[in-house]
């Protein structure tokens, strides 16, 4: 196929995949994944972190929001600009090399992708007193029957994201509403430390560290760009979806925190947590709704990780698929069903290594060595941004990053800054997760002489 014909094909809307993905659909998938049981207690450590201070933690709530959405419209643009199941993997191959796409596929494949559907599987069970071997039978009971559910085809999987993101806002504006208008703490917003005594290097380095906290619960927002062809309209909805789950997402958290704060006075906050009870959300309901409180919050805790754990499995899936259409994998995950329409050895492999993971004891250290490494490959697409311009100017671009060249620079730095915080917080982490892409570099070689042996054929 001539380079021309490539481009053409790159950069068509025509596919393969069913386009049964809504607007609404798009944002669900966000929103279920990016919005979990963290939102009851992750403003624990961002106060942890700004030293108790009640401004600057809402601050970091936004400033995170902020960081995710400078992504975010990075992701749009190249994702309405080419609108192929993949995001990542396909971005990086265009604009660079088939090994960086390839790599950021296999550490999805191998690490990523299985071990957040593992761990999410693990801590719902857990949740519910499930602990051991018992613990591990529920949750791999878990993952086939969402892996079995996402089988039959990408509607029932939206279906169920669209019904889990408005269930699992109900009992979340409950208890936010219930406390900024019943709550009767007058919470003082101030940007200073509440043991005082910090100095402004020390208060910057605060919100940087704290930020990152954040950052935990706004994880999740890449995963629409994997599923592109299976959304209808993607060259609009895709920015837009985008667009409007990580802004009503930072609005929401921004407003839950600070409803905690009109019910919980600060020094019992304080009180609270050095104490490790973190869950702040969970205390908000019980005060103020008594034992429904509780209920009300395991149920939106529940509804929140069934929603990530089905958005997960239904969109990593298509990652792999991605990887192997360029000819650097299995050629078996290259093929959709032929009737549901999605690639069903990719999500039957990642049901594998998922179940595989949850009967290794050390989870939650092996997921957490890839983080770092799937930084990087979201700092590359940022430069592919750039690279694109340059190279491809008279591509469509339905959408382009607000502030043009100016934005994209901001977030190579803000990323990078966050790149290097974390290997410094942690360097021991941060190089075993090289192991990853160093594994992947044998394979990506393996499968490319053999593809240039069948050339030559």
């Amino acid at each position: 196929m001539a380079d021309k014909e490539q481009m053409s094909e790159l950069f068509s809307e025509k596919t393969e995949f069913k386009r049964e993905i809504s607007l609404f659909g798009g944002i669900s998938i966000l929103g279920g994944i990016m919005i979990g049981g963290g939102i009851f207690y992750l403003g624990s450590y961002v106060l942890m972190r700004t030293g108790f201070s009640l401004g600057l933690s809402l601050l970091c709530w936004v400033l995170g929001g902020i960081v995710s959405m400078l992504g975010g419209i990075c992701f749009a643009e190249l994702g309405a600009m080419i609108p192929k199941a993949g995001g990542v993997t396909v971005y990086l191959n265009t604009a660079f090399h088939p090994l960086l796409g390839f790599l950021s596929g296999f550490n999805s494949w191998l690490c990523s992708g299985p071990g957040s559907i593992s761990a999410g599987a693990l801590a719902l069970t857990a949740m519910f007193g499930f602990k051991g071997t018992t613990g591990k039978i529920v949750a791999t009971v878990i993952v086939v029957g969402f892996t079995a559910y996402n089988y039959y085809g990408v509607k029932l999987g939206s279906w169920f994201q669209n019904l889990t993101m408005i269930a699992k806002l109900i009992p979340i504006f409950i208890i936010m509403f219930a406390a900024l208008f019943l709550g009767k703490a007058d919470p003082v917003l101030s940007m200073t430390p509440m043991d005082g005594g910090a100095s402004m290097s020390k208060i910057l380095g605060m919100i940087a560290f704290a930020t990152i906290a954040t950052l935990w619960a706004y994880t999740g927002w890449t995963n629409l760009n994997a599923v592109t062809e299976e959304l209808k309209n993607p060259r609009r909805n895709l920015p837009l979806a985008i667009i409007l789950a990580i802004g009503g997402i930072t609005v929401l958290y921004t407003l839950f925190n600070y409803a905690i704060f009109r019910v919980i006075p600060l020094p019992e906050i304080r009180t609270m947590v050095e104490n490790k009870n973190l869950y702040l959300g969970t205390e908000v309901a019980k005060r103020l709704l008594g034992s429904a409180g509780g209920i009300i919050v395991t149920v939106g805790m529940m509804i929140s990780m069934l929603g990530s754990i089905n958005g997960m499995t239904l969109a990593f899936p298509r990652n792999y698929y991605a990887m192997a259409h360029e000819g650097h994998f299995f050629k078996s995950f290259t093929k959709l069903h032929p009737k549901y329409k999605v690639p069903y050895v990719p999500l039957l492999c990642q049901c594998f290594i998922t179940l595989l993971l949850i009967w290794i004891r050390s989870l939650d250290q092996l997921t957490s060595l890839v983080v770092f490494t799937a930084m990087i490959y979201q700092v590359l697409v940022f430069v592919a941004v750039l690279k694109l311009r340059r190279t491809m100017p008279d591509a469509e671009r339905p959408y382009k990053v607000w502030g043009g060249k100016f934005t994209v620079y901001l977030t190579i730095v803000v990323y990078t800054a966050l790149l290097i915080n974390t290997f410094v917080k942690d360097p021991v982490t941060c190089l075993m997760g090289f192991s990853v892409p160093f594994i992947g570099c044998l394979v990506y070689l393996y499968f490319d002489r053999k593809l240039k042996a069948e050339k030559k054929r």
